[in-house]
């Protein structure tokens, strides 16, 4: 039975753009998951240390019969495949793949914690998740609308196709 999930994505080194476009691509392809929707790319400022360039950020919807782990792990190959170095905390990155959602399971394991911890926090994941689930209601009863409410839209930028292609240089 397919699983409805929702993966946050993001980069900022490289050519972030293609990046995004090929990662979308090849979670399409992956065994039992079908791509349903992709939001719109938000640009923001990074998060982490020293200075770094602003990320692409975006949320995708698939529906999987994939396990979460077997997701991970496959999400984690996609990310190798485009050269992702995991260093520092927060460091800049090609590619960073976050599954945010499962369904409405709440996992807690050693390498996988859903929902994301994070994505309450985060105006780069809340505003791009509400753009494809405005009515979504996370496992805790907590609203994804409510979430957008209360989110600082602060260095965060809409982006339309035309801005996203080819401006991020």
């Amino acid at each position: 039975m397919a699983i409805s999930v929702f993966i946050g994505m993001g980069s900022n080194l490289g050519d972030p753009e293609r990046q995004l476009d090929s990662a979308t691509a090849a979670i399409a392809s992956l065994p039992e998951t079908k791509l349903l929707d992709c939001a719109p790319r938000y640009r923001s400022p990074a998060i982490g240390p020293g200075p770094q360039p602003d990320y692409l950020n975006t949320v995708l919807a698939i529906a999987t019969s994939l396990t979460p782990v077997d997701l991970l792990d496959k999400l984690q190959l996609i990310e190798q495949q485009h050269k992702r170095v995991r260093g520092v905390r927060w460091g800049p990155r090609t590619l960073d793949l976050d599954i945010l959602l499962y369904g409405q399971d709440s996992i807690q394991l050693p390498r996988l914690t859903i929902p994301h911890p994070r994505l309450k926090d985060r105006s780069f994941v809340v505003y791009p998740l509400h753009d494809i689930a405005p009515r979504l209601v996370l496992p805790d009863g907590t609203q994804v609308a409510h979430l957008l409410a209360k989110s600082s839209p602060q260095g965060i930028v809409r982006l339309s196709a035309g801005e996203s292609r080819g401006s991020t240089g």
